[in-house]
């Protein structure tokens, strides 16, 4: 009989999962500046330790002297309520997920009855919004072709029903291409990365899926509720949570986390749209403003709108020096009183970091589409001018995340001295002319405009002769093209612009 014996071995592994830090600040980049305000109005009446300035500008300076805990207090650790706890990790998890935020955000988050994705901004449809994400991503034209199709095939809460299959038959039969399943499957994976998460998924499992392998939403929980999805999905679909909890193996703590991260799941992704749809649309106020420097270069400069202007209450910070400074003679009302205090204003302290970050983040995206688009600010804000400009562009030369750059540019608009625009008007479509130039799908429109205008009335241009004289002044653009941004401009077809 051979002997057992024990191996110890080292293997290196490599894994990437964003911090709680950064999914925190995540979340207070993709919210407008009339959200924002909402938002830290919401802050200050969680946290008393956050007051509104008062022209006292010291407030803010001496933050990072006040929190020192007093010696003494490590039996504090074992509940996570003593100072020795991860301070960060444990008031930054309240803005991980939904299951930890507090009360007055959970409390509007439940009445919004599970519609949660991205919100239909600027009038535009689920389908228009998906197009419009469409054109931000390198596709060549045959993918850019597949993916307008698939996102033509989702039904109303934004699932894929049809098998990949039957599209590759509609595809030929009703327009002459010939793609193969595998083709179709590349273009549905570029399509489940856009937002809303969970689009373009075939089942409620795989959209569940999308949503939990999104690197933007990653907490301590996703794993376990990933695990819950794969293995467990019959018991999590009939809410047989026991058995769940069983088969998990996990405390009741860590069970509620992972039960809550998977009812706040998305299972409609397009139901934001179909709200957002029936509202009227809201006054527009600008995230930012671009101006003009003397030698006319773009400024960019953040709108504070109504945002108020935070600081760390004294009274908090001298309740904590005043504790501190009696070390180990605290009673224990005392102690629960100091830990209270310091709580709250490490809460409040990384609120403040968190706005600091969000406001570092916009202004160096927007600088960075100001000068790629410089040229547009400089003439009088002609739209002929915009280059060509994608979302992977904008994020290398901010030096920011994809994902971040598109919640950035993500329901927010800039105020130019003529005019005020949503970020998504300066992306657009790259096309290559008969000369070898970059041309962009916002040139190729404004010259369609113009020789509509300029037609003869009694004998208007059809889709075809527009194309063929797109074609002649060096813009290659099919008449199935000229047909879909005549539409966008809202043009009628020429039998309805005769005269």
């Amino acid at each position: 009989m051979s002997k057992q014996h024990l191996e110890q071995a080292q293997a290196a592994t490599q894994t990437q999962q964003q911090s709680s830090l950064q999914v925190a600040v995540a979340k207070l980049v993709e919210l407008p500046v009339t959200e924002l305000a909402e938002r830290v109005r919401a802050e200050m009446l969680d946290n008393a330790a956050l007051e509104e300035n008062d022209g006292d500008d010291a407030y803010r300076e001496q933050e990072d002297a006040a929190g020192s805990a007093p010696d003494g207090d490590d039996d504090y650790e074992a509940d996570g309520a003593g100072p020795a706890a991860d301070a960060t990790g444990d008031l930054l998890a309240d803005y991980l997920t939904a299951d930890d935020v507090p009360d007055y955000l959970q409390a509007r988050a439940e009445a919004d009855d599970g519609r949660r994705g991205l919100e239909a901004a600027d009038g535009l449809s689920f389908f228009e919004a998906l197009r419009q994400q469409a054109g931000e991503h390198h596709l060549s034209e045959r993918q850019g072709e597949l993916v307008e199709y698939l996102i033509g095939s989702l039904d109303d809460d934004g699932f894929l029903r049809k098998p990949l299959e039957t599209i590759a038959d509609e595809l030929s039969f009703s327009r002459g291409i010939d793609a193969a399943v595998y083709e179709l499957e590349e273009a549905l994976r570029v399509l489940q990365q856009f937002e809303p998460r969970g689009i373009g998924a075939r089942d409620l499992k795989e959209c569940l899926r999308l949503q939990l392998t999104d690197p933007e939403r990653q907490t301590p929980y996703t794993r376990l509720a990933l695990a819950v999805v794969d293995r467990y999905f019959k018991d999590f679909a009939d809410h047989h949570w026991d058995l769940v909890k069983q088969r998990l193996n996990i405390d009741d703590d860590t069970f509620e986390h992972v039960r809550r991260t998977l009812q706040h799941l998305n299972p409609r992704p397009a139901a934001a749209y179909e709200a957002g749809a029936a509202e009227t649309a809201p006054t527009v106020v600008p995230d930012f403003y671009v101006t003009l420097d003397s030698d006319g270069t773009p400024r960019v400069t953040l709108n504070g709108g109504d945002v108020p202007e935070l600081h760390v209450s004294r009274a908090f910070r001298e309740s904590i020096e005043q504790y501190a400074d009696a070390k180990g003679t605290l009673t224990r009302s005392q102690k629960d009183a100091y830990v209270y205090a310091r709580k709250k204003v490490e809460a409040a302290k990384s609120f403040l970091n968190l706005l600091d970050r969000r406001r570092a983040t916009l202004l160096t995206v927007m600088q960075a589409i100001a000068e790629m688009q410089q040229d547009f600010f400089k003439a009088d804000d002609d739209e002929t001018l915009l280059r060509p400009m994608t979302l992977r562009e904008v994020a290398e030369r901010a030096g920011v995340d994809i994902s971040t750059a598109s919640r950035v540019t993500s329901s927010k608009y800039v105020q130019t001295v003529y005019g005020t625009y949503p970020l998504k008007f300066f992306f657009s479509q790259l096309f290559t002319g008969t000369d070898g130039e970059e041309l962009s799908a916002r040139q190729i429109k404004a010259r369609l405009r113009e020789l509509i205008a300029a037609e003869d009335k009694k004998h208007p241009l059809a889709d075809e002769a527009l194309a063929a004289l797109l074609k002649q002044e060096g813009f290659p653009v099919a008449r199935r093209t000229v047909a879909k941004y005549r539409d966008a401009a809202g043009l009628p077809p020429a039998r309805l612009r005769k005269e």
